[in-house]
């Protein structure tokens, strides 16, 4: 199945959580000269445009980011979401009005310096066509419409033994759940230095707990769950909340952390919802 589109998605609370980390895990990466490698194996377009038919029609980040900037002048505003509020305005060139909203690569495309390299796995073949125009003119970017999880194990260890790995399937196929883990796990015998940032929706509690497992029976070490849930736990179908298993989360990232997700739940969340941030296994 390639049915699904994240151009319905952009901006939603789970892309608050998602990328407000993944900008931070960047951010530290820069902080040394040398190079790194980040690979994304699940890229989508690049950039969406939330003015158009598909975000307009769920209008989903009107829940999530469109929140988060009007209310960037709270006194109470999290120092640690700074910059990924930072990032969107430098893309909708300092406009309050929020006409676009990047996906994965399009915050990277922001971090990447001649000495690091990107490597964009896709395989829609509209998402493709779109994340292929938008890497154009962006050197040292490399996309393939291939398996992302394939093409993560052909690239480690990286040439400068630092880099991010993040891996967000739709989850469209049961099984992602499953190979999400099995790849990290595979990926980290190879590379145990290197950040890996796992995203998964919360659907069936029972397929996080399992995934835990597996993560846990694995010689994988430094693992850190985070997770912001806007409804309980439901048999019904639907997504409820988000989370991400990150290995080898940035030293100051878990306190960053401590300070976000307190105002997710204020900003975004109702009297229900709830986060959790524990660590999973230790270094």
């Amino acid at each position: 199945m390639l049915s699904y589109r994240h151009a319905f998605h952009a901006g939603n609370f789970a892309d608050v959580l998602k990328h407000s980390v993944l900008t931070l895990v960047l951010e530290y990466m820069v902080r040394k000269d040398k190079g790194f490698t980040y690979i994304d194996s699940h890229s989508g377009a690049g950039m969406y445009s939330l003015n158009d038919e598909y975000a307009q029609k769920t209008g989903e980040y009107k829940g999530g980011v469109a929140k988060i900037l009007a209310a960037v002048n709270d006194d109470n505003f999290p120092e640690a979401l700074m910059p990924y509020v930072e990032l969107l305005h430098k893309l909708n060139n300092e406009n309050d009005e929020l006409d676009i909203y990047p996906g994965s690569p399009g915050i990277a495309k922001q971090f990447m310096r001649r000495q690091d390299s990107t490597h964009l796995f896709e395989l829609h073949p509209t998402d493709i066509q779109h994340l292929t125009e938008f890497c154009a003119r962006w050197n040292k970017s490399h996309v393939k419409q291939s398996d992302g999880y394939k093409g993560i194990l052909g690239l480690i260890p990286p040439p400068s033994r630092r880099g991010v790995v993040l891996i967000d399937p739709p989850y469209e196929l049961k099984e992602d759940y499953v190979k999400a883990v099995k790849t990290i796990v595979k990926a980290y015998k190879k590379f145990t230095s290197g950040t890996y940032i796992l995203w998964y929706p919360v659907v069936t509690r029972e397929r996080i707990n399992a995934m835990e497992k597996d993560f846990s029976r694995s010689d994988v070490k430094n693992l850190l769950k985070v997770e912001f849930c806007l409804q309980a736990d439901s048999e019904e179908y639907g997504m409820t909340g988000t989370g991400l298993f990150i290995v080898n989360p940035p030293w100051q990232l878990e306190n960053q952390l401590s300070e976000i997700l307190p105002y997710l739940k204020a900003k975004l969340g109702e009297d229900q919802s709830t986060f959790t941030l524990e660590k999973l296994i230790e270094e």
